[in-house]
C-alpha cells in the first residue's frame, strides 16, 4: 500500500462544483476511497474561517470524517475585496509530508501548485494525483500531476 497524504483546497473544490454540478463535493467518499486502498498518512482541509455557523458545521462534518482542518480568517478589505486562501500554507505542508510519502494527493485546480507537484516528484520521488474539475483545472496543473482525476457525478453528493 502507497504511503498518502491528501490536501484539500476547500475554497477551490466548494466554487469549481458548486458553479459547474450546483453540487457539493462528497467529501467522505472521497475519504473512504483514498484510507480504505493506501497507508493514509496526513489528511488536511484548508478552510477560510467566517464565523458562520453552517460553515462551522461543516468544518466538524470535516473533522469527524477524519480530516485535520487548518481555518484561516476571512479578510475583508476597505474596498470590498476579500482575501482568503490556503496556497501557501498548503504548499507548505505538502514540502514537508513529501519525503515521507508516496503519494500526495491534492484537490483544487489551481495552477499555482504546478511547480509544486514538479519539485516533489523530481526531489523526493513522490508522486502526485490531482482531483479537480476538469474544466475548470488549470492546464499547467493537470499536466504536472502524475494523474488528474476529474471529478464528476461518483464524486459529488
Amino acid at each position: 500500500m502507497e504511503k498518502v497524504g491528501i490536501f484539500v483546497d476547500v475554497q477551490n473544490i466548494y466554487y469549481t462544483t458548486r458553479d459547474t454540478f450546483k453540487r457539493p463535493f462528497n467529501y467522505r467518499h472521497f475519504y473512504a476511497d483514498i484510507a480504505n486502498k493506501n497507508n493514509l498518512i496526513v489528511a488536511y482541509a484548508y478552510a477560510i474561517d467566517k464565523g458562520d455557523a453552517q460553515q462551522q458545521k461543516f468544518q466538524s462534518a470535516l473533522k469527524h470524517i477524519g480530516f485535520d482542518v487548518k481555518l484561516k480568517p476571512f479578510i475583508q478589505r476597505a474596498d470590498g475585496s476579500a482575501k482568503g486562501d490556503w496556497d501557501v500554507g498548503i504548499t507548505i505542508d505538502i514540502m514537508e509530508y513529501a519525503h515521507t510519502l508516496d503519494r500526495a494527493v491534492l484537490l483544487s485546480g489551481d495552477g499555482d501548485f504546478a511547480p509544486l507537484l514538479n519539485k516533489i516528484r523530481s526531489k523526493y520521488n513522490c508522486a502526485s494525483t490531482v482531483y479537480g474539475v476538469l474544466d475548470l483545472s488549470a492546464n499547467a496543473l493537470i499536466n504536472s500531476a502524475d494523474e488528474f482525476i476529474d471529478i464528476d457525478d461518483k464524486w459529488l453528493l
